[in-house]
Protein backbone atom coordinates (compact mmCIF):
# COMPACT_ATOMS: atom_id res chain seq x y z
CA UNK A 1 0.00 0.00 0.00
CA UNK A 2 3.07 2.85 0.86
CA UNK A 3 4.08 2.45 -2.84
CA UNK A 4 0.90 2.25 -4.38
CA UNK A 5 0.42 5.40 -2.49
CA UNK A 6 3.85 6.82 -3.44
CA UNK A 7 3.40 6.02 -7.24
CA UNK A 8 -0.36 7.66 -7.11
CA UNK A 9 1.21 10.80 -5.36
CA UNK A 10 4.16 11.18 -8.15
CA UNK A 11 1.33 10.93 -11.07
CA UNK A 12 -0.62 13.37 -9.54
CA UNK A 13 2.36 15.69 -9.53
CA UNK A 14 3.01 14.96 -12.55
CA UNK A 15 -0.37 15.79 -13.88
CA UNK A 16 -0.29 18.90 -12.68
CA UNK A 17 2.61 19.66 -14.01
CA UNK A 18 1.50 19.27 -17.20
CA UNK A 19 -1.73 20.44 -16.77
CA UNK A 20 -0.25 24.12 -15.36
CA UNK A 21 2.83 24.66 -17.06
CA UNK A 22 5.50 26.77 -14.85
CA UNK A 23 3.71 26.51 -12.19
CA UNK A 24 3.62 23.87 -9.32
CA UNK A 25 -0.51 23.51 -9.00
CA UNK A 26 -1.29 24.39 -5.43
CA UNK A 27 1.77 24.65 -3.84
CA UNK A 28 2.43 28.54 -5.27
CA UNK A 29 5.94 27.69 -6.04
CA UNK A 30 7.32 27.45 -9.56
CA UNK A 31 8.09 24.45 -11.43
CA UNK A 32 11.49 24.76 -13.56
CA UNK A 33 11.36 23.21 -16.87
CA UNK A 34 14.50 22.79 -18.68
CA UNK A 35 15.28 21.98 -22.31
CA UNK A 36 18.18 19.74 -22.70
CA UNK A 37 19.91 17.94 -25.96
CA UNK A 38 19.19 14.80 -24.22
CA UNK A 39 18.26 12.98 -21.26
CA UNK A 40 20.27 10.43 -19.32
CA UNK A 41 20.77 7.07 -21.20
CA UNK A 42 20.08 4.94 -17.46
CA UNK A 43 19.33 6.48 -13.99
CA UNK A 44 21.55 3.92 -12.38
CA UNK A 45 24.60 6.26 -11.50
CA UNK A 46 27.07 3.79 -12.01
CA UNK A 47 25.94 2.86 -15.29
CA UNK A 48 27.64 5.23 -17.82
CA UNK A 49 30.65 7.78 -17.17
CA UNK A 50 28.80 10.56 -19.46
CA UNK A 51 28.93 13.97 -18.61
CA UNK A 52 24.93 14.03 -19.43
CA UNK A 53 24.34 10.78 -16.85
CA UNK A 54 26.35 12.45 -14.36
CA UNK A 55 24.62 15.84 -14.26
CA UNK A 56 21.36 13.99 -13.56
CA UNK A 57 22.44 12.08 -11.26
CA UNK A 58 23.98 15.22 -9.27
CA UNK A 59 20.07 15.78 -8.16
CA UNK A 60 19.08 12.47 -6.63
CA UNK A 61 22.78 11.43 -5.14
CA UNK A 62 26.11 13.20 -3.86
CA UNK A 63 29.77 12.28 -4.55
CA UNK A 64 32.25 12.44 -1.36
CA UNK A 65 33.25 15.81 -3.29
CA UNK A 66 31.65 17.77 -5.81
CA UNK A 67 33.14 19.93 -8.43
CA UNK A 68 31.92 23.62 -8.32
CA UNK A 69 31.61 25.70 -11.89
CA UNK A 70 35.24 25.83 -12.80
CA UNK A 71 35.91 22.40 -11.48
CA UNK A 72 37.65 22.95 -8.02
CA UNK A 73 36.66 20.44 -5.48
CA UNK A 74 34.05 21.18 -2.57
CA UNK A 75 32.84 19.92 0.32
CA UNK A 76 29.36 17.50 -0.43
CA UNK A 77 29.26 14.32 1.97
CA UNK A 78 32.74 14.16 2.84
CA UNK A 79 33.33 17.52 4.49
CA UNK A 80 37.38 17.49 4.92
CA UNK A 81 40.32 15.11 3.08
CA UNK A 82 43.60 15.21 3.06
CA UNK A 83 46.35 12.77 1.53
CA UNK A 84 47.82 11.06 4.86
CA UNK A 85 50.62 9.00 3.13
CA UNK A 86 51.64 9.05 -0.26
CA UNK A 87 49.29 5.83 -0.64
CA UNK A 88 46.40 7.02 2.17
CA UNK A 89 43.39 9.46 1.68
CA UNK A 90 41.20 10.38 4.61
CA UNK A 91 37.77 11.31 4.38
CA UNK A 92 35.66 13.12 6.75
CA UNK A 93 32.13 12.36 6.82
CA UNK A 94 29.43 15.04 7.34
CA UNK A 95 27.28 13.93 10.06
CA UNK A 96 24.26 15.77 8.68
CA UNK A 97 24.47 13.90 5.26
CA UNK A 98 21.28 11.58 5.57
CA UNK A 99 19.32 9.32 2.30
CA UNK A 100 15.86 9.74 1.93
CA UNK A 101 15.11 7.40 4.08
CA UNK A 102 16.85 9.27 7.15
CA UNK A 103 20.07 6.71 7.24
CA UNK A 104 22.79 8.87 7.65
CA UNK A 105 25.52 7.70 5.49
CA UNK A 106 28.65 5.67 6.73
CA UNK A 107 32.11 3.78 5.78
CA UNK A 108 29.75 0.95 4.45
CA UNK A 109 27.64 3.03 2.20
CA UNK A 110 31.06 4.29 0.28
CA UNK A 111 32.76 1.10 0.55
CA UNK A 112 29.97 -0.71 -1.38
CA UNK A 113 29.66 2.21 -3.44
CA UNK A 114 33.20 1.97 -4.54
CA UNK A 115 32.39 -1.96 -4.78
CA UNK A 116 29.54 -1.47 -7.53
CA UNK A 117 30.29 1.27 -9.93
CA UNK A 118 32.81 0.08 -11.84
CA UNK A 119 31.11 -3.07 -11.99
CA UNK A 120 27.80 -2.94 -13.48
CA UNK A 121 26.81 -4.81 -15.88
CA UNK A 122 26.19 -3.94 -19.58
CA UNK A 123 27.78 -0.96 -18.92
CA UNK A 124 29.06 1.29 -22.11
CA UNK A 125 31.27 3.67 -20.19
CA UNK A 126 32.48 2.46 -16.99
CA UNK A 127 32.99 4.14 -13.90
CA UNK A 128 36.10 1.56 -13.11
CA UNK A 129 38.86 3.74 -14.31
CA UNK A 130 38.09 5.97 -10.76
CA UNK A 131 37.47 3.73 -8.61
CA UNK A 132 40.48 1.10 -9.84
CA UNK A 133 43.45 2.93 -7.97
CA UNK A 134 41.13 1.73 -4.62
CA UNK A 135 42.60 -1.26 -2.46
CA UNK A 136 40.98 -1.07 0.49
CA UNK A 137 38.37 1.04 2.32
CA UNK A 138 38.66 1.83 6.22
CA UNK A 139 36.60 2.89 8.97
CA UNK A 140 38.48 4.87 11.28
CA UNK A 141 35.78 5.61 13.33
CA UNK A 142 31.77 7.06 12.23
CA UNK A 143 32.45 9.91 10.88
CA UNK A 144 36.06 9.00 9.12
CA UNK A 145 37.64 6.91 6.65
CA UNK A 146 40.51 5.92 4.69
CA UNK A 147 41.01 4.57 0.93
CA UNK A 148 44.15 2.68 0.16
CA UNK A 149 45.56 2.75 -3.28
CA UNK A 150 47.92 0.32 -4.84
CA UNK A 151 50.10 3.18 -5.69
CA UNK A 152 50.37 6.88 -5.26
CA UNK A 153 47.23 8.05 -6.75
CA UNK A 154 47.26 12.05 -6.63
CA UNK A 155 43.90 12.37 -8.81
CA UNK A 156 41.62 10.37 -6.58
CA UNK A 157 39.68 12.93 -4.73
CA UNK A 158 39.19 14.12 -8.47
CA UNK A 159 38.07 10.66 -9.72
CA UNK A 160 35.63 10.42 -6.63
CA UNK A 161 33.59 13.40 -7.18
CA UNK A 162 32.23 11.76 -10.34
CA UNK A 163 31.34 8.43 -8.53
CA UNK A 164 27.75 9.24 -6.63
CA UNK A 165 27.30 7.15 -3.03
CA UNK A 166 24.11 5.21 -2.73
CA UNK A 167 23.04 3.80 0.11
CA UNK A 168 23.88 -0.21 0.59
CA UNK A 169 20.54 -1.02 2.26
CA UNK A 170 19.12 -0.10 -0.82
CA UNK A 171 21.93 -1.24 -3.44
CA UNK A 172 23.14 -4.35 -2.23
CA UNK A 173 20.26 -6.64 -4.49
CA UNK A 174 19.64 -3.32 -6.69
CA UNK A 175 20.06 -3.80 -10.69
CA UNK A 176 19.56 -0.76 -13.28
CA UNK A 177 16.18 -1.55 -13.75
CA UNK A 178 15.38 -1.22 -10.29
CA UNK A 179 17.43 2.33 -10.65
CA UNK A 180 15.43 2.97 -14.12
CA UNK A 181 12.16 2.18 -12.36
CA UNK A 182 12.47 4.40 -9.51
CA UNK A 183 13.12 1.54 -6.72
CA UNK A 184 16.55 1.96 -5.83
CA UNK A 185 16.94 6.19 -6.23
CA UNK A 186 17.44 6.90 -2.59
CA UNK A 187 19.91 9.40 -2.44
CA UNK A 188 21.21 12.22 -0.41
CA UNK A 189 21.29 15.31 -3.16
CA UNK A 190 18.71 18.16 -3.36
CA UNK A 191 15.68 16.25 -5.07
CA UNK A 192 14.12 13.16 -4.79
CA UNK A 193 13.37 11.46 -8.00
CA UNK A 194 9.61 11.11 -9.43
CA UNK A 195 9.14 9.51 -12.55
CA UNK A 196 11.30 9.10 -15.88
CA UNK A 197 11.10 6.87 -19.26
CA UNK A 198 13.70 7.14 -21.92
CA UNK A 199 13.19 9.79 -24.13
CA UNK A 200 10.40 11.61 -21.88
CA UNK A 201 10.59 13.81 -19.38
CA UNK A 202 12.66 13.36 -16.02
CA UNK A 203 10.74 14.74 -13.13
CA UNK A 204 11.65 15.55 -9.55
CA UNK A 205 11.08 17.48 -5.99
CA UNK A 206 13.15 19.44 -3.26
CA UNK A 207 14.54 16.94 -0.89
CA UNK A 208 13.01 18.29 2.52
CA UNK A 209 15.79 16.35 4.09
CA UNK A 210 18.96 17.46 1.79
CA UNK A 211 21.71 18.55 3.93
CA UNK A 212 23.03 21.49 2.20
CA UNK A 213 21.36 24.87 1.22
CA UNK A 214 17.91 23.90 -0.29
CA UNK A 215 17.40 24.40 -4.51
CA UNK A 216 15.20 27.59 -5.48
CA UNK A 217 12.80 25.67 -7.22
CA UNK A 218 10.47 23.31 -5.62
CA UNK A 219 9.98 20.73 -8.96
CA UNK A 220 11.85 20.72 -11.82
CA UNK A 221 11.28 18.76 -15.04
CA UNK A 222 13.90 17.77 -17.63
CA UNK A 223 12.46 18.16 -20.63
CA UNK A 224 14.59 16.25 -23.76
CA UNK A 225 14.51 18.47 -27.20
CA UNK A 226 17.19 16.80 -29.35
CA UNK A 227 17.05 19.75 -32.03
CA UNK A 228 18.24 22.93 -31.20
CA UNK A 229 16.58 25.40 -33.36
CA UNK A 230 13.34 23.51 -31.66
CA UNK A 231 15.08 23.65 -27.86
CA UNK A 232 15.29 27.54 -28.82
CA UNK A 233 11.29 27.32 -30.30
CA UNK A 234 10.11 26.32 -27.19
CA UNK A 235 12.31 28.43 -25.13
CA UNK A 236 10.93 31.67 -27.17
CA UNK A 237 7.29 30.16 -26.85
CA UNK A 238 7.12 29.89 -23.00
CA UNK A 239 7.05 25.92 -23.36
CA UNK A 240 10.39 25.90 -21.21
CA UNK A 241 12.12 28.28 -18.59
CA UNK A 242 16.14 27.25 -19.56
CA UNK A 243 17.95 25.69 -22.53
CA UNK A 244 21.07 24.61 -23.31
CA UNK A 245 23.71 23.98 -25.86
CA UNK A 246 22.06 27.24 -28.11
CA UNK A 247 23.41 27.84 -31.32
CA UNK A 248 25.50 29.75 -32.04
CA UNK A 249 23.25 32.09 -34.67
CA UNK A 250 20.49 31.66 -32.10
CA UNK A 251 22.73 32.98 -29.21
CA UNK A 252 22.99 36.40 -30.64
CA UNK A 253 19.52 36.47 -31.55
CA UNK A 254 18.76 35.83 -27.70
CA UNK A 255 21.14 37.87 -26.17
CA UNK A 256 19.48 41.06 -27.95
CA UNK A 257 16.39 39.91 -27.08
CA UNK A 258 14.61 41.76 -23.49
CA UNK A 259 12.74 38.80 -22.92
CA UNK A 260 15.47 36.57 -22.32
CA UNK A 261 18.75 35.83 -20.81
CA UNK A 262 21.98 34.28 -21.86
CA UNK A 263 25.24 33.03 -19.96
CA UNK A 264 28.27 31.09 -21.41
CA UNK A 265 31.41 29.83 -20.08
CA UNK A 266 34.60 28.57 -21.99
CA UNK A 267 34.93 24.76 -21.56
CA UNK A 268 37.19 22.20 -21.13
CA UNK A 269 36.03 20.13 -23.60
CA UNK A 270 38.39 20.11 -26.53
CA UNK A 271 37.57 19.58 -29.78
CA UNK A 272 39.61 16.95 -31.95
CA UNK A 273 40.68 14.63 -34.37
CA UNK A 274 42.36 11.18 -33.88
CA UNK A 275 44.19 9.34 -36.48
CA UNK A 276 44.50 5.87 -36.73
CA UNK A 277 48.48 5.87 -36.17
CA UNK A 278 48.77 2.13 -35.47
CA UNK A 279 47.43 0.04 -38.42
CA UNK A 280 49.84 -0.67 -41.70
CA UNK A 281 46.03 -0.08 -43.49
CA UNK A 282 43.74 1.89 -42.54
CA UNK A 283 39.95 1.86 -43.87
CA UNK A 284 39.01 5.00 -44.96
CA UNK A 285 42.69 6.02 -46.55
CA UNK A 286 43.49 4.81 -50.21
CA UNK A 287 46.01 5.91 -53.01
CA UNK A 288 45.21 9.21 -54.96
CA UNK A 289 43.54 7.73 -57.86
CA UNK A 290 41.63 4.67 -55.47
CA UNK A 291 43.20 1.48 -54.09
CA UNK A 292 45.12 0.27 -51.02
CA UNK A 293 47.94 1.92 -49.89
CA UNK A 294 50.23 1.83 -46.79
CA UNK A 295 48.43 3.71 -43.86
CA UNK A 296 50.24 6.95 -44.40
CA UNK A 297 48.95 8.65 -41.07
CA UNK A 298 51.97 6.08 -39.52
CA UNK A 299 53.86 8.96 -40.46
CA UNK A 300 54.26 12.00 -37.94
CA UNK A 301 55.25 14.28 -40.56
CA UNK A 302 51.86 13.54 -42.40
CA UNK A 303 50.10 13.63 -39.46
CA UNK A 304 51.60 17.29 -38.44
CA UNK A 305 51.31 18.30 -42.20
CA UNK A 306 47.46 17.98 -41.69
CA UNK A 307 47.39 20.08 -38.49
CA UNK A 308 49.26 22.71 -40.23
CA UNK A 309 46.73 22.86 -43.31
CA UNK A 310 43.77 23.67 -40.36
CA UNK A 311 42.64 27.38 -40.62
CA UNK A 312 41.48 26.67 -36.49
CA UNK A 313 40.90 30.86 -37.06
CA UNK A 314 38.46 30.46 -39.81
CA UNK A 315 36.71 27.55 -37.85
CA UNK A 316 36.22 29.68 -34.86
CA UNK A 317 35.19 32.40 -36.73
CA UNK A 318 33.19 31.34 -39.72
CA UNK A 319 31.83 27.73 -38.63
CA UNK A 320 31.34 28.24 -34.79
CA UNK A 321 30.67 31.89 -35.23
CA UNK A 322 32.91 32.64 -32.12
CA UNK A 323 31.60 30.52 -29.84
CA UNK A 324 35.02 28.62 -29.28
CA UNK A 325 39.00 29.18 -29.00
CA UNK A 326 41.48 27.94 -30.72
CA UNK A 327 43.35 25.24 -28.95
CA UNK A 328 46.69 23.77 -29.30
CA UNK A 329 47.05 22.31 -25.96
CA UNK A 330 44.96 19.64 -23.95
CA UNK A 331 42.96 21.93 -21.74
CA UNK A 332 42.28 25.65 -21.82
CA UNK A 333 44.56 28.01 -20.34
CA UNK A 334 45.03 28.09 -16.69
CA UNK A 335 44.01 24.44 -16.62
CA UNK A 336 46.73 22.06 -14.61
CA UNK A 337 49.71 21.33 -16.35
CA UNK A 338 48.73 23.21 -19.23
CA UNK A 339 52.18 25.10 -20.79
CA UNK A 340 51.81 28.78 -22.02
CA UNK A 341 53.86 27.62 -25.43
CA UNK A 342 51.95 25.21 -26.94
CA UNK A 343 49.45 27.83 -28.64
CA UNK A 344 47.58 26.63 -31.59
CA UNK A 345 49.60 25.64 -34.87
CA UNK A 346 49.44 28.08 -36.97
CA UNK A 347 48.17 27.56 -40.36
CA UNK A 348 50.63 26.95 -42.90
CA UNK A 349 49.55 25.82 -46.11
CA UNK A 350 52.61 25.64 -47.99
CA UNK A 351 54.31 24.28 -44.97
CA UNK A 352 52.35 21.42 -45.29
CA UNK A 353 52.62 20.89 -48.65
CA UNK A 354 56.33 20.96 -48.21
CA UNK A 355 56.30 18.29 -44.97
CA UNK A 356 53.61 15.87 -46.72
CA UNK A 357 56.10 15.96 -50.12
CA UNK A 358 58.96 14.96 -47.72
CA UNK A 359 56.69 12.14 -46.08
CA UNK A 360 56.46 10.86 -49.82
CA UNK A 361 53.08 11.87 -50.58
CA UNK A 362 53.10 15.33 -53.16
CA UNK A 363 50.26 13.96 -54.90
CA UNK A 364 48.39 13.25 -51.35
CA UNK A 365 46.09 10.45 -50.86
CA UNK A 366 42.52 10.28 -50.32
CA UNK A 367 41.07 9.95 -47.13
CA UNK A 368 37.62 10.22 -45.53
CA UNK A 369 37.18 12.22 -42.22
CA UNK A 370 34.25 11.09 -39.89
CA UNK A 371 32.14 12.48 -36.94
CA UNK A 372 29.04 13.42 -35.37
CA UNK A 373 26.47 15.36 -37.08
CA UNK A 374 24.51 16.00 -33.51
CA UNK A 375 26.72 15.32 -30.94
CA UNK A 376 29.10 18.74 -30.71
CA UNK A 377 28.20 22.43 -31.69
CA UNK A 378 27.69 22.07 -35.78
CA UNK A 379 29.58 19.12 -35.54
CA UNK A 380 29.43 18.04 -39.11
CA UNK A 381 29.72 21.85 -40.62
CA UNK A 382 33.19 21.59 -38.78
CA UNK A 383 33.82 18.29 -40.46
CA UNK A 384 33.18 19.50 -43.82
CA UNK A 385 35.02 21.92 -43.14
CA UNK A 386 38.31 20.20 -42.06
CA UNK A 387 37.95 18.04 -45.44
CA UNK A 388 37.74 21.22 -47.85
CA UNK A 389 41.10 22.84 -45.96
CA UNK A 390 42.88 19.08 -46.59
CA UNK A 391 41.73 19.26 -50.32
CA UNK A 392 43.19 22.67 -50.53
CA UNK A 393 46.17 20.21 -49.19
CA UNK A 394 46.53 17.93 -51.74
CA UNK A 395 43.82 15.41 -50.45
CA UNK A 396 40.81 13.52 -51.97
CA UNK A 397 38.74 14.39 -49.09
CA UNK A 398 35.40 12.86 -48.30
CA UNK A 399 33.36 13.16 -45.47
CA UNK A 400 30.61 11.23 -43.91
CA UNK A 401 28.85 11.76 -40.45
CA UNK A 402 26.27 9.56 -38.37
CA UNK A 403 24.20 10.20 -35.22
CA UNK A 404 25.72 10.41 -31.89
CA UNK A 405 24.85 6.82 -31.14
CA UNK A 406 26.45 4.87 -34.45
CA UNK A 407 29.46 7.45 -34.12
CA UNK A 408 29.89 6.29 -30.48
CA UNK A 409 29.91 2.66 -31.63
CA UNK A 410 31.60 3.06 -34.92
CA UNK A 411 34.64 5.03 -33.11
CA UNK A 412 34.45 2.47 -30.54
CA UNK A 413 35.26 -0.75 -32.47
CA UNK A 414 37.78 1.89 -34.72
CA UNK A 415 36.02 2.16 -37.93
CA UNK A 416 37.31 5.23 -38.58
CA UNK A 417 40.32 7.00 -39.96
CA UNK A 418 40.16 9.71 -38.87
CA UNK A 419 37.38 10.85 -36.40
CA UNK A 420 35.92 14.35 -35.07
CA UNK A 421 36.26 13.72 -31.08
CA UNK A 422 35.80 15.48 -28.29
CA UNK A 423 36.97 14.56 -23.95
CA UNK A 424 36.99 16.74 -21.31
CA UNK A 425 39.68 16.04 -18.84
CA UNK A 426 39.10 16.06 -14.98
CA UNK A 427 39.99 18.09 -13.83
CA UNK A 428 43.66 18.25 -15.35
CA UNK A 429 45.38 17.67 -18.57
CA UNK A 430 46.87 14.15 -16.72
CA UNK A 431 43.23 13.21 -17.62
CA UNK A 432 43.56 13.67 -20.98
CA UNK A 433 46.45 12.09 -21.26
CA UNK A 434 45.56 8.92 -20.16
CA UNK A 435 42.76 8.17 -21.89
CA UNK A 436 43.60 9.60 -25.12
CA UNK A 437 47.34 9.15 -25.54
CA UNK A 438 48.64 6.78 -23.32
CA UNK A 439 49.03 3.35 -25.23
CA UNK A 440 46.30 1.41 -25.08
CA UNK A 441 46.34 -0.89 -22.21
CA UNK A 442 43.10 -2.35 -20.53
CA UNK A 443 44.75 -4.34 -17.53
CA UNK A 444 45.99 -0.90 -16.24
CA UNK A 445 43.31 1.21 -17.38
CA UNK A 446 45.30 3.83 -19.34
CA UNK A 447 44.40 4.72 -23.34
CA UNK A 448 41.07 3.40 -22.82
CA UNK A 449 39.56 6.35 -25.38
CA UNK A 450 42.54 6.17 -27.68
CA UNK A 451 40.78 5.67 -30.48
CA UNK A 452 43.84 6.26 -33.24
CA UNK A 453 46.08 3.44 -31.17
CA UNK A 454 48.67 6.21 -30.94
CA UNK A 455 51.44 4.25 -29.37
CA UNK A 456 55.29 6.31 -27.83
CA UNK A 457 56.85 4.62 -24.96
CA UNK A 458 58.86 7.32 -23.57
CA UNK A 459 55.11 9.21 -23.54
CA UNK A 460 53.97 6.33 -21.67
CA UNK A 461 57.01 6.77 -18.81
CA UNK A 462 56.00 10.19 -18.39
CA UNK A 463 52.32 9.49 -17.98
CA UNK A 464 52.72 6.69 -15.83
CA UNK A 465 55.05 8.67 -13.58
CA UNK A 466 53.14 12.19 -13.20
CA UNK A 467 50.02 10.51 -12.43
CA UNK A 468 51.91 8.40 -9.55
CA UNK A 469 53.63 12.20 -8.40
CA UNK A 470 52.04 13.46 -5.59
CA UNK A 471 53.85 16.46 -5.64
CA UNK A 472 51.92 19.52 -7.73
CA UNK A 473 54.41 21.15 -8.97
CA UNK A 474 56.19 18.01 -10.16
CA UNK A 475 53.37 16.36 -11.60
CA UNK A 476 52.55 19.54 -13.64
CA UNK A 477 55.84 19.97 -15.54
CA UNK A 478 55.72 16.13 -15.68
CA UNK A 479 52.63 16.49 -17.57
CA UNK A 480 54.00 19.54 -19.88
CA UNK A 481 56.62 17.40 -20.95
CA UNK A 482 54.45 14.41 -22.01
CA UNK A 483 51.89 16.93 -24.30
CA UNK A 484 55.00 18.66 -25.51
CA UNK A 485 56.09 15.37 -26.70
CA UNK A 486 52.59 13.56 -27.66
CA UNK A 487 51.05 17.32 -29.34
CA UNK A 488 54.42 18.68 -30.60
CA UNK A 489 56.64 15.96 -31.71
CA UNK A 490 54.27 13.50 -32.64
CA UNK A 491 50.94 14.97 -33.38
CA UNK A 492 49.04 12.04 -31.73
CA UNK A 493 45.93 13.85 -32.11
CA UNK A 494 44.88 17.25 -33.70
CA UNK A 495 44.06 19.51 -31.26
CA UNK A 496 40.97 22.07 -32.70
CA UNK A 497 39.75 24.22 -30.71
CA UNK A 498 37.70 24.39 -26.81
CA UNK A 499 33.75 24.94 -27.02
CA UNK A 500 31.95 28.00 -25.15
CA UNK A 501 29.05 25.89 -23.15
CA UNK A 502 25.93 28.13 -23.08
CA UNK A 503 22.82 28.38 -21.99
CA UNK A 504 19.52 30.61 -22.29
CA UNK A 505 16.45 31.52 -20.52
CA UNK A 506 13.51 33.18 -19.41
CA UNK A 507 14.40 36.71 -18.32
CA UNK A 508 14.00 37.11 -14.44
CA UNK A 509 16.32 33.95 -14.20
CA UNK A 510 19.84 33.14 -14.16
CA UNK A 511 22.35 30.62 -14.80
CA UNK A 512 25.75 29.98 -13.01
CA UNK A 513 27.61 28.63 -16.18
CA UNK A 514 29.64 26.08 -15.96
CA UNK A 515 33.14 24.66 -17.32
CA UNK A 516 31.80 21.05 -17.67
CA UNK A 517 28.81 21.54 -19.29
CA UNK A 518 26.72 20.10 -16.75
CA UNK A 519 23.14 22.04 -17.03
CA UNK A 520 22.07 21.13 -13.23
CA UNK A 521 18.91 22.72 -11.50
CA UNK A 522 20.60 23.83 -8.64
CA UNK A 523 22.98 26.16 -10.87
CA UNK A 524 19.63 28.25 -11.81
CA UNK A 525 18.61 30.89 -9.53
CA UNK A 526 16.05 34.16 -9.74
CA UNK A 527 17.77 36.80 -11.36
CA UNK A 528 18.00 39.96 -8.27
Amino acid sequence: MPSLRRALLAAAALASLAATPGRAQGTGQELLRIGVESGPTSLDPHYASLITNIAFSRHVFQPLLQQDRRQQLQPAIATAWRAVDALTWEFTLDPAARFQDGAPVTAEDVAFTLSRAGDVPNSPSSFRPYTRPIAAVEAVDARTLRLRTHQPTPLLPNYLSLVMIVSKKHGETATTADYNAGRAMIGTGPYRHLSWQPGSPLAMERNPAFAGPAPAFARVEFRPIANAGARTAALEAGDVDLIEIVPPDQMRKLEANPRFATAGSPSNRLLFLTLDSDREASPHVQARGGGPIANPLRDPRVRRALSMAINRDALVARVLQGQATAAGDLGPDGYFGTAPDMTPQPFDLDGAKKLLAEAGYPQGFALQVNGPNDRFVNDEQVVQAIAQMWTRLGLAATVETRPRGVWLAEAAQLKYSVNLAGFSPNPEVLGMLETQIHSWNPAIGLGSANRGRFSNTDIDGLIQKARQTMDDAERAELTRQATRAAIRDQTALIPLYFQVNTWAMRRGLSYEARTDEMTLATSVSRAP
